[in-house]
Parts: C-alpha cells; structure tokens; sequence
C-alpha cells in the first residue's frame, strides 16, 4: 500500500515536472525572439524604456534557462536556481540605470511610434507567458521566481506604452528615461525579494 502510494506521487510528480518543462521552453523561446526584437528597436528608436524592456527579456531568458537546469533536480538546486535569478535580475536593475543615465546626459529624445508599437507587441507576447505561467505560480520557488519575472514584465511593457504616448505628445525624453529608471527599480525590487526566498529556502534545504 506504501509502495503503491509512493509510486504514485512520483508518478504525478514527473508528470508535473514535464509540465513544467514544456511551458518554460515556451517563455524562454518568446523571450529570446523578443530580446532581439526590443534591443534591436531599442537601440534605432533611441529608447531607454525599449532597451531596458528587452534586457529584462534577455534577462528572463537566462533565469528560465535557469529554471529548466533545476526543474529536475532537488530542492537545494531549485533555491540555488532561484539565487540565481535574483542576482541576474540585480545585474540588469543596475545594467538599465547606467544606460538611463546615458540617456540622460545626452539628452536625446526616442522615435515614440517606435516604441509605442514594439511596446504593444512585447506586452503581447508577455501576455502570453504569463497565462503559460500562471498555473505554476506557486509550484515551487524556481517557478515562483519565473512567474514573477514574468508578471514585472508586463508591469514593464505598460510602462513603455505609456512612455511612448507622452513622448509623442511633449516631445520630450523625459517620459522615457522616467520610465527607464523605473523598471531598474523594479527589477532591483525584485531582485531582493527572490534572494530573500531563495536564501531562506536554501538555508532550510541544508538544514534537513
């Protein structure tokens, strides 16, 4: 009766990490395309809010990188996963302030119609991620982190929308570095909060 009970929450268990398996692949492919997307718009618009969009997009895609690395393994690896992230996610809060702040010295102001629409379409196809994620939102601390990532990036893709209309209307890069150097707070936010879970999830996994 034991063994068939043991037997049968491995079962489920395996049957949750394929699962789990198939939907990171799907964020980490959208994230990827749309890393190249953003920066490449990013960079031709001269968009502080665009570029740091997609370095959070590159950076998502490393953490489900991450997140597939550990998906497998116990739960020491899945909070070093998640420690992981949230360093990565500190190294871009910090990456997008610097370039805001070239923005800001330089006084350049971004193509709006640009940003506005790769802004629609990253928002989209983060819309997409999150619906994949959501599910798996409390799984564990490594799809914990994921879901996380993925909801700021919606918080983010709104933001540069929001960006882009003000700049066409004031002709101004103000509303763009603004937004730029919100979303390096809120990656360094939430940065914090991952290697806080993480570390604890950590020192407990080591404990027992």
């Amino acid at each position: 009766m034991g063994k068939s009970c043991c037997e049968a929450k491995s079962a489920e268990l395996a049957k949750l990490r394929e699962k789990q398996g198939t939907v990171l692949k799907w964020v980490l492919g959208i994230n990827a395309l749309m890393f190249v997307v953003e920066f490449t718009f990013g960079w031709l618009s001269r968009s502080s809010a665009l570029m740091a969009d997609s370095l959070d997009m590159f950076g998502d895609a490393a953490v489900y990188g991450f997140s597939l690395f550990a998906l497998n393994r116990g739960a020491i690896w899945r909070a070093r996963a998640g420690l992981s992230k949230g360093v990565i996610m500190a190294i871009f809060g910090f990456v997008v302030l610097g370039q805001a702040t070239y923005r800001f010295l330089t006084a350049s102001v971004p193509v709006a119609e640009t940003m506005g629409v790769i802004g629609a379409v990253a928002l989209a196809a983060n819309a997409i991620c999150l619906v994949l994620l959501y599910n798996h939102r409390a799984d564990d601390i490594n799809m914990r982190s994921t879901w996380l990532c993925s909801r700021n990036d919606i918080v983010s893709n709104v933001g540069v929308i929001v960006a882009s209309v003000l700049v066409g209307l004031l002709n101004s890069g103000w509303p763009d570095l603004i937004v730029g150097f919100a979303i390096a707070a809120l990656f360094l936010k939430s940065s914090y909060e991952v290697v806080t879970e993480a570390k604890e999830e950590l020192r407990l996994s080591v404990a027992t």
